[in-house]
């Protein structure tokens, strides 16, 4: 996969800023899509981390036996001033 560079990909800079200003708590997918206004948040997330962002995910299943993805932002790229 050929990743995008977070210091000239406004989409990838808003998905890190909404990762980070969670402050380490955990976001859905939904979450995310709709604060960093992006469609496909696996694919960002996997670019953040080609890029140096070290990023958490878990499936969780809910009561109605659906399963959701979420992701945390344990450490930022170096030169991210998030």
């Amino acid at each position: 996969m050929h990743a995008a560079r977070l210091a000239t990909s406004p989409r990838l800079q808003r998905t890190l800023r909404t990762l980070a200003d969670a402050r380490g708590r955990w976001l859905s997918t939904r979450t995310i899509l709709r604060r960093a206004q992006i469609c496909a948040v696996n694919s960002c997330i996997a670019e953040l981390r080609q890029n140096g962002a070290r990023i958490d995910c878990v499936q969780r299943v809910c009561r109605d036996g659906r399963r959701r993805w979420h992701y945390r932002l344990i450490a930022a790229p170096e030169g991210f001033d998030g």
